[in-house]
């Protein structure tokens, strides 16, 4: 697995796809801390801004987490629990704000889901934990 340097696509996204598909083979398993800044930098060479704009396209896809000073780890699946959406409800996608992130303790690059009821009310849930599914009937 290399990096093109030449090539059109750039080398930050190009570092991005070779760690997602080491994530998705399993290579790098959930829990795993991913190589450090220096070592990329090193493996690939890539600069060091390379590198952190790959890690922060896979944290904002929700592959991955950084904790300062404790590395990057690929994230464990989560559970998803099963939401019924209930007949006449919808259900909107969208990024959280500030205060929803710190108190749902969501990562980086994980939407909320607003499922809009037909009486009026809102509930908002976080879009890694749950599963929506319909009435069957």
């Amino acid at each position: 697995m290399t990096i093109d340097p030449r090539s059109h696509t750039p080398v930050y996204v190009q570092l991005a796809d070779l760690l997602r598909q080491r994530i998705e083979s399993g290579e790098f398993g959930p829990g795993t801390t991913l190589p450090s800044e220096t070592r990329l930098t090193q493996e690939y060479g890539i600069g060091r801004e390379a590198v952190r704009m790959a890690t922060s396209l896979l944290r904002s896809e929700g592959l991955v987490s950084t904790v300062r000073g404790h590395g990057t780890h690929v994230r464990e699946t989560p559970v998803r629990r099963p939401v019924e959406v209930p007949p006449g409800a919808t259900v909107v996608a969208r990024m959280p704000t500030g205060e929803e992130r710190r108190s749902m303790q969501l990562d980086e690059g994980v939407p909320v889901l607003e499922v809009r009821h037909p009486e009026g009310t809102t509930e908002v849930l976080a879009g890694d934990q749950v599963k929506l599914t319909r009435p069957t009937g």
